[in-house]
């Protein structure tokens, strides 16, 4: 059985004046925390290439994965991670954070 996984996934909505040079600086600063927080266990990302049409204006997801709510609570005041903050609130216009323990089955 796999060791169960604390995911964070976070989604970004730029403001609509938001360059694409200033949304580089926002997807390289948060590719770099994983080289600054050790608790980080998983990293990817990626922008939204969905068909359906539900993206609701949000382009970018960023996943996180932690061993467990301590690592995650260690990563969110983390200065780094903080410094983050600084960088990215003035280019975006909505954030959402959702948190779950990883759960897997069995195809039948």
């Amino acid at each position: 059985m796999m060791p169960k996984r604390l995911r964070h996934v976070v989604l970004f909505q730029f403001k609509e004046e938001t360059t694409s040079a200033q949304i580089q600086e926002v997807v390289d600063a948060f590719c770099a925390l994983p080289g600054k927080i050790d608790v980080i266990r998983g990293f990817e990302w990626g922008t939204d290439v969905s068909v359906e049409g539900k993206a609701d204006g949000f382009t970018h997801c960023f996943f996180l994965t932690f061993n467990s709510e301590a690592d995650r609570d260690t990563y969110l005041p983390h200065p780094a991670h903080r410094e983050f903050g600084t960088i990215v609130r003035p280019y975006v216009a909505r954030v959402q954070v959702f948190d779950y323990w990883a759960e897997e089955s069995s195809a039948t």
